[in-house]
């Protein structure tokens, strides 16, 4: 039961950062020779948080920060929700979706994209988003 719980809590808070609706797609090809600022929004586009109280973040070892894991993986996790804040005022600075979310949305949210994208015949928004080159140069 116990090994059952982890694993479902595991795969929950690693879904919620990685596939929720809004969270971007990107081909390998994209990513050849990008520059320093573009693996910088990759990371910001390419992931997603889990908001909830201190416990929460608690319980998930600080990961449910998932975009400032991405920017910063050497930072000490403790530290991701002091960084957050900074990071989220760039998001807004430059008209940015920050995607969070309570984890049950979190988790639907993800679940949906996943079925979505089994489907025939559905392609997934891939690449930079088209403000790209003025987002790094910024």
């Amino acid at each position: 039961t116990a090994n059952l719980v982890r694993n479902i809590w595991s795969h929950s808070v690693i879904m919620c950062g990685h596939f929720p609706e809004g969270v971007q797609v990107f081909e390998r090809r994209s990513i050849k020779n990008e520059t320093r600022g573009q693996w910088y929004l990759r990371q910001m586009m390419g992931s997603a948080n889990i908001s909830g109280s201190k416990a929460m973040h608690f319980m998930t070892g600080n990961l449910s920060h998932q975009i400032e894991h991405h920017l910063f993986p050497d930072l000490p996790s403790n530290r991701y929700a002091e960084v957050a804040v900074k990071v989220r005022a760039l998001f807004e600075k430059y008209e940015l979706e920050y995607v969070t979310g309570p984890l049950p949305k979190q988790v639907f949210s993800a679940w949906r994209k996943v079925v979505r994208l089994s489907l025939p015949n559905k392609k997934p928004k891939v690449g930079m988003p088209d403000r790209e080159q003025e987002l790094v140069a910024a």
